[in-house]
């Protein structure tokens, strides 16, 4: 198989894998209701179950940290996909709160490794492809979330049980995403791969200039998390729209953050990371900035409009940055910045709730965008201004790997 084939099938593969992530997440979250009414979880309890996926999830970026170490993101990715996917139906299954909490922290620990693992595998493949191709994977998990979304109210409108809507799902993706994970291309397939020593020298310089992108994506997510959860309440207790219109703003979010994703590359490729991203927290601020003026449903809308096509552009080119900061420790770069996503989802939510029943949610709504202008200030970390996707040169096809490939 020749080299450029080999990084195809793996790009292929990888996108895959993040629409089917993006697939299962969605199924998950969408059915919150439906999971509490199931198994009888009160409202002061389901807070607690929530907060645990994500704490979880965070343990696992850990622990695949050292993981991959020994047996490569690719074979983490390619376990811990179907994990996640048996996870989502144990949750539909079971009918005691026990058998809730076990399926939910499985899902937890699986997640964690899947984000992990499948973010490595893009950073790396992005080196070797010699150009931005990150925005992409990510805009085929906003598509899988569409999906997810879409067969989620399905189930719901057809009063269908968990487990009856989660079955097909899983039936479907799970082998699919294990035949293409055989196609799956790491480190060790798309260069040279950095020793142990340089990666020791590494981290004996330390992780210190990852902390930038850390506090980049936690504000990210805060700002992703306040839309997940808050927008619908927004617009029918602010704003004063139907419930059937308040269901709208995450949908629309949903399918600006695809499109966004869709031509973010080409952007990177045109204009730079760096450029990409300051763009795109302006508007993910004026978005926020829309929705805590506007007068109207409509006006709201059009704020989380704006809030879609801004932050969309942030989270994968961070991942992306992390890699290009540490050539010889990538994956532990991205696994430790993984962790501040959950991090962010963690606080996004709680803190807009309390600052809406403690001051306005109108106000609350300012936060998160204070919070994303904090990328401004560290834009610099994206990639040195000259360079079009943020490495000190530009290649603009698929590189010849075994001849001048790079490794991550």
């Amino acid at each position: 198989m020749t080299d450029d084939l080999r990084l195809r099938r793996g790009r292929g593969a990888l996108g895959f894998s993040f629409f089917v992530q993006g697939v299962t997440f969605a199924l998950l979250v969408t059915r919150i209701p439906a999971i509490q009414d199931r198994y009888g979880i009160s409202d002061g309890l389901l807070p607690a179950f929530l907060a645990a996926v994500p704490v979880l999830a965070g343990a696992a970026s850990i622990a695949t940290e050292h993981l991959v170490r020994r047996v490569g993101p690719a074979a983490v990715l390619r376990w811990s996909q179907p994990l996640v996917l048996l996870a989502l139906l144990g949750v539909g299954a079971g009918n005691t709160l026990w058998h809730a909490a076990a399926a939910l922290g499985a899902f937890g620990l699986a997640v964690g490794a899947l984000d992990a693992s499948m973010n490595m595998l893009g950073v790396s493949l992005q080196r070797a492809y010699g150009r931005s191709i990150m925005l992409g994977f990510h805009a085929a998990y906003s598509f899988g979330g569409i999906v997810g979304a879409s067969a989620a109210w399905a189930g719901a409108h057809w009063h269908l049980g968990l487990f009856t809507s989660y079955l097909p799902a899983v039936a479907v993706l799970l082998p699919l995403a294990f035949a293409g994970s055989r196609f799956y291309t790491d480190r060790k397939s798309t260069g040279p791969v950095p020793g142990r020593e340089e990666e020791q020298q590494q981290e004996r310089r330390g992780f210190r200039p990852l902390l930038p992108l850390c506090l980049v994506m936690a504000c990210a997510y805060i700002g992703d998390s306040t839309v997940s959860n808050w927008s619908a309440k927004y617009l029918q207790d602010v704003l004063g729209s139907s419930e059937q219109l308040a269901t709208v703003p995450y949908n629309v979010y949903m399918v600006t953050t695809l499109l966004g994703r869709a031509v973010g590359d080409l952007g990177v490729r045109r204009f730079g990371a760096a450029a990409v991203v300051r763009a795109g927290t302006l508007l993910a601020a004026g978005g926020f900035a829309v929705v805590a003026a506007a007068p109207g449903t409509w006006a709201g809308m059009a704020g989380f409009t704006l809030l879609g096509l801004g932050l969309c552009v942030i989270v994968p080119q961070t991942f992306a940055a992390a890699g290009r900061l540490f050539p010889g420790s990538s994956d532990t770069a991205v696994a430790r910045l993984n962790i501040f996503n959950y991090v962010g989802f963690l606080v996004g939510s709680p803190l807009v709730g309390a600052l809406g029943d403690a001051w306005s949610y109108r106000g609350a709504m300012l936060v998160p965008a204070a919070l994303v202008l904090v990328t401004l200030l560290h834009a610099r970390s994206f990639g040195a201004e000259g360079a079009r996707y943020g490495v000190p040169h530009e290649q603009p096809r698929v590189v010849d790997v075994g001849r001048g490939g790079h490794g991550v």
